[in-house]
C-alpha cells in the first residue's frame, strides 16, 4: 500500500511540475555522478552502475525530446577517468564503444534528426573507441533537429589550453593579428563545428561542483545550475523537471534585473533621447506588475 501511494504521490507531483514549466533550455549539459557509489551500494561492482547510467541517458533523451530541448551534453567521460583502475577503464571503453555503434544505429535517433558528436582529447581513447565515434559523427553528421555531444577524454583547462594554443600559432604564422582576436575567434577553434551556450547545467550524485565543464560555454553564458542527491541511475524525470524548473526560476530573475537596469538608464535619458518612450513601452511588456508597482509607472518627457 506503501509503495502505491508513493507511486501516486510521484505522478502527481510530476503533473504539478510539468504544468509549471512553460519552456525549456536550448542546451543542457550533465554530470553523471555516482554510477559506482549506486553500484556499491548495492553490493555490485562498477560496472553495473556504468550501465545502469547508461539506461538513464536513454531516457533522458527522451524527456529531452518531450520538452524541447534543443542541444544536450553529457559529461561521459573526463581526462581524470584516466587514473581509474585499468579494469574500470577497459569496461567504461567497451560500454562507450557499444552505445555509440548502437545510437547511430537507432531507429529513433534517424527519426528524430539527432546529431552526435564526441567533444573533447579524443585521440587519447583506444582506436576502437575512436572508430566508434567516427561511425556514430559520420552516420548523423547530416541531422540538426537535435544535437547530442558526448564529452569524452574532457577536461575544461584542456579545451580552452587547445584553443589558446591554436591562436597563438595562428599569431605566429602571420594568419592572423592579435588586434583581431576575438571571443570567436577562440569560440571557432574550440570545436568542431558551433556548441550553443549552456544554459543549465544538472549535476547528480551530491557534489555541489561544476567541475570546470563547458567553461566557455557555461561560465560564459552565466548557466544556471542544478544539484541533486539521486546518483545518476536514480536520476528520475521529476528530478529533470526540477532543474527545469531552476532554470526558468533564474531566467525569470534575469530578465527582471535586465530590464530594471535598462529601464534605470532609459528614464535617466528621457529628456534628451527621443526614443526613449517607445523603448520604456517596449520595456513594460516584459515587466510583472510587482515591478511597475515600485514607483516605475513615470514615462520620459520628450
Amino acid at each position: 500500500m506503501r509503495q502505491w501511494l508513493r507511486a501516486q504521490f510521484r505522478s502527481v507531483y510530476e503533473r504539478v511540475l510539468r504544468y509549471e514549466i512553460t519552456g525549456a533550455p536550448s542546451h543542457v549539459a550533465v554530470i553523471q555522478d555516482g554510477n559506482r557509489r549506486y553500484a556499491r551500494n548495492r553490493g555490485s561492482d562498477a560496472t553495473d552502475g556504468h550501465r545502469a547510467g547508461a539506461q538513464t541517458t536513454e531516457r533522458v533523451l527522451d524527456w529531452c525530446s518531450e520538452l524541447g530541448v534543443d542541444e544536450l551534453t553529457l559529461y561521459a567521460f573526463s581526462t581524470e577517468n584516466f587514473e581509474r583502475p585499468r579494469v574500470e577503464r577497459e569496461h567504461l571503453f567497451d560500454l562507450l564503444e557499444e552505445k555509440l555503434y548502437e545510437f547511430a544505429d537507432a531507429d529513433r535517433v534517424h527519426e528524430d534528426g539527432v546529431r552526435v558528436r564526441a567533444i573533447g582529447d579524443t585521440e587519447r581513447l583506444p582506436d576502437r573507441v575512436q572508430e566508434a565515434v567516427e561511425y556514430a559523427e559520420h552516420r548523423t553528421g547530416d541531422y540538426d533537429a537535435f544535437t547530442l555531444n558526448v564529452a569524452l577524454a574532457y577536461g575544461g583547462r584542456t579545451e580552452l589550453l587547445g584553443a589558446t594554443r591554436e591562436v597563438a600559432a595562428a599569431v605566429e604564422r602571420g594568419d592572423l593579428d592579435p588586434g583581431d582576436v576575438t571571443a570567436a575567434t577562440v569560440e571557432d577553434r574550440l570545436y568542431d563545428g558551433a556548441v550553443r551556450d549552456v544554459d543549465l547545467i544538472v549535476r547528480t550524485g551530491g557534489d555541489e561542483r561544476t567541475s570546470n565543464f563547458l567553461p566557455w560555454h557555461a561560465n560564459g553564458n552565466e548557466a544556471a545550475a542544478f544539484f541533486c542527491t539521486p546518483y545518476w541511475p536514480e536520476f528520475s524525470k521529476i528530478d529533470f523537471l526540477r532543474a527545469i524548473r531552476t532554470y526558468e526560476a533564474r531566467e525569470a530573475s534575469w530578465r527582471q534585473t535586465r530590464a530594471k537596469r535598462a529601464l534605470a538608464l532609459v528614464r535617466a535619458l528621457g529628456g534628451e533621447v527621443k526614443e526613449a518612450r517607445r523603448v520604456l513601452d517596449r520595456l513594460r511588456e516584459h515587466l510583472p506588475e510587482s515591478i511597475e508597482d515600485e514607483g516605475m509607472d513615470e514615462r520620459p518627457v520628450d
